[in-house]
């Protein structure tokens, strides 16, 4: 009997129309796609501070991005066995660094993303997550799709210096500026730039790993610049590119388990930490399920009929992974829409993920090289990522019906205008109900997005009222 007999039959390979030989290239692929998060996710967690002025260490962040992104994807593999990796949700990591953490500590931040994952495990093991889902209407959905994908990209265009704050001290309405007076000057911003052009070209030109490659390839520019210019650490802000010593060094897992469960709602309110717990759920929620969808189509895992079976086994599987990102102060775990790389190689089973966990589980011992890319070649990522996300949603509103584009506009505008993903679906919701009751449609409202709307009025409400 053949050794890879047992791998076959676990992991249904042959039954899938697929090969050992695919899974494994798969599995690089989609490494290499979703690696960029091991450098991105540490610059957008490490940039912000709690409400004491603590920040995370970079290279302890690395460690957890990583070790998460490992177990994850490797649990996907053997439970859920499709090629679907997961890692640092870009979006949600937003929602716990600028939302969450100013308003407490960061393990009472990361309780409340374990607590999200335990609501996403309950409502799997209940059968109530697709239907809370189908609760909110496709338009509104992807409109909140496109607020987060602004978001980010506005998190890119401040986190490179590419646009700055203006001041208090000016007396001026106008809150942003180009560069750090109006004007781009700089090496540092030349990166940044440089890197949009390079990362969109390769997209545009369908190159595997295009992120990376960018990634990559200006943060070596980024190291001869500072080499032969000698800049001040100022002028790179977040992150002084230059060549570790050695480059390879043991992880740091000091962030692992840093966790209040509860704390954060002695901060903010049962009310508002309600809020939070839900924003969280609701940006892991509905991107993830659109992911495995997505995912398992291309990778022809559905039925004619649109069914995905075993979908219980893969979600169950996601809320795992969105409460072990929180125990490891790594923001929520979720489903990459990467992993289509993979696919795009072949990869049909869980076995594609074992390659992928593996790769990231080397991973740990090069922190070294991860803490040395500046946010100006990490950050044309969240540009190209946030564009990649409104691409794909944008045709999916009806713009004719303006009980659903008028709440959906709202969404995707309120969560860059007024910095918080949060007030972009409260300001959704609220708008959604409200328009179909007054066009005498309110029966086509579901009843949990009453409530829901109702929460949020109430949250909104809770300073005129003293409540806060």
């Amino acid at each position: 009997m053949s050794t890879s007999a047992p791998v076959d039959r676990y992991f249904k390979i042959s039954e899938r129309g697929s090969t050992i030989g695919r899974e494994v290239r798969g599995g690089f692929a989609t490494f290499f796609a979703m690696a960029y998060i091991i450098v991105l996710n540490p610059i957008i967690l490490g940039s912000a501070k709690d409400m004491y002025g603590h920040q995370l260490d970079g290279g302890q962040l690395v460690t957890a991005t990583v070790l998460t992104a490992a177990f994850t994807t490797l649990l996907m593999g053997v439970i859920g066995n499709v090629p679907i990796a997961l890692a640092a949700g870009l979006g949600v990591n937003t929602v716990v660094a600028l939302q969450l953490a100013p308003r407490m500590s960061w393990p009472d931040a990361m309780g409340m993303v374990v607590l999200a994952g335990f609501v996403v495990m309950l409502l799997v093991a209940t059968g109530l997550r697709e239907r809370v889902m189908n609760a909110v209407p496709l338009g509104l959905r992807k409109g909140i799709a496109i607020g987060i994908g602004l978001f980010i990209m506005l998190i890119g265009l401040v986190d490179s210096g590419f646009v700055t704050r203006i001041p208090d001290l000016a007396h001026t309405t106008v809150p942003l500026q180009l560069g750090g007076n109006g004007h781009l000057h700089g090496w540092p911003v030349l990166i940044f730039v440089v890197g949009v052009l390079l990362t969109l070209t390769l997209i545009i030109r369908k190159t595997p790993g295009a992120i990376l490659i960018s990634i990559v390839a200006m943060t070596v520019a980024a190291l001869v610049i500072q080499l032969i210019t000698k800049l001040p650490d100022t002028a790179w802000g977040l992150t002084v590119p230059e060549w570790p010593g050695n480059p390879v060094a043991a992880p740091d897992f000091g962030l692992i388990g840093q966790v209040s469960l509860f704390g954060g709602f002695g901060k903010v309110g049962m009310l508002t930490g309600i809020l939070f717990v839900f924003t969280v759920l609701l940006s892991c929620f509905f991107d993830a399920m659109g992911t495995i969808l997505g995912v398992g189509d291309e990778a022809k895992l559905t039925k004619p009929d649109g069914s995905f079976p075993g979908i219980n086994r893969v979600l169950f599987v996601d809320g795992m992974a969105v409460a072990a990102g929180g125990a490891s102060s790594s923001s929520a775990t979720t489903c990459f829409v990467e992993s289509t790389a993979g696919v795009g190689e072949g990869a049909r089973t869980g076995l594609a993920n074992i390659v992928t966990g593996g790769l990231f589980t080397v991973s740990l011992f090069l922190t070294p090289l991860a803490t040395m890319v500046p946010s100006q070649a990490a950050t044309p990522a969240l540009i190209a990522v946030g564009f990649l996300i409104m691409a794909g949603s944008v045709r999916d509103i009806d713009w004719n019906d303006f009980t659903i584009a008028v709440p959906a506009f709202l969404a995707m505008v309120m969560m860059p205008f007024t910095y918080s993903i949060t007030n972009g679906i409260g300001i959704g919701f609220v708008a959604f109900s409200v328009l179909r009751l007054a066009t005498g449609r309110g029966r086509e409202v579901p009843v949990a997005m009453y409530v829901v709307s109702a929460v949020f009025v109430f949250y909104y409400a809770m300073p005129a009222l003293g409540l806060t």
